[in-house]
């Protein structure tokens, strides 16, 4: 078999007396869209901080594309674009001045044009990150992880504080990376059903489950995801507010 686009393998992070991931491993073939799927607590950013490189395991270990995400940095972050849910970015610069401080980092980004399309920021592209509102916010971090053509692409609550038409702005972006490995962390259900092959659902910072949406409704009995996972979890997913 060729070498998959991520390889996870026995990966613990404990905080204190946390144990926020208790021997997750995880292979994502390349072109695949993964979804990581739990509740708040389960231990999903946490993973996908882990397969970024932005913490070091306690053990295990991961490849991203062949790459340690720790030993091999400045290779890794040609490859790999990363939108987390919180964006820490200097407030007072625009959101044109961000794009193209981040697309300087590569050798061949998308135009600023294109990124501000794509998230349907144009009209505030010269408005400072600290105006925007949350969902505007959350919809330039996104733009920021694609700026550099990643080859995988990590997505940690892609749609949280988005309404439902910037919701499905997403969802098309998502769609159209066609030949990108994407990491798509939610728990928003109808999304996952949407844009994922593969689903692996998380509590307690393990996998309890993973398989394409109809594996995992097949494997619980259940009617549809949303059911499957309550089944497989004892617990349901909460509701996720919008805002613009």
């Amino acid at each position: 078999m060729s070498e998959p686009a991520i390889l996870a393998e026995g990966l613990h992070k404990r905080y204190g007396d946390t144990v926020a991931v208790d021997d997750i491993s995880l292979r994502v073939e390349r072109g695949e869209t993964w979804g990581i799927l739990g509740t708040n607590g389960a231990g999903k950013t946490t993973t996908v901080e882990l397969i970024a490189g932005l913490r070091a395991p306690d053990s295990g270990s991961v490849r991203v594309l062949g790459l340690d995400p720790r030993r091999d940095r400045a290779a890794l972050r040609q490859v790999l674009g990363v939108q987390l849910q919180h964006a820490y970015l200097h407030g007072a610069l625009t959101v044109e001045e961000l794009l193209g401080l981040y697309r300087s980092f590569y050798p061949d980004p998308r135009s600023t044009d294109e990124l501000l399309e794509l998230v349907e920021l144009t009209k505030q592209r010269r408005t400072r990150f600290e105006k925007l509102s949350g969902g505007q916010q959350q919809r330039l971090s996104i733009a920021l992880a694609l700026a550099g053509r990643p080859q995988v692409v990590i997505l940690d609550e892609l749609t949280t504080g988005l309404d439902p038409r910037a919701r499905r702005r997403m969802w098309a972006a998502v769609e159209s990376l066609r030949e990108e490995t994407v990491i798509l962390v939610s728990h928003a259900m109808e999304e996952v059903e949407r844009l994922c092959d593969r689903v692996a659902l998380i509590d307690g910072g393990r996998v309890i489950a993973s398989g394409t949406p109809a594996d995992l409704v097949a494997q619980s009995g259940a009617a549809d995801l949303d059911e499957a996972f309550v089944v497989l979890t004892g617990k349901e997913l909460e509701i996720e507010e919008e805002s613009a």
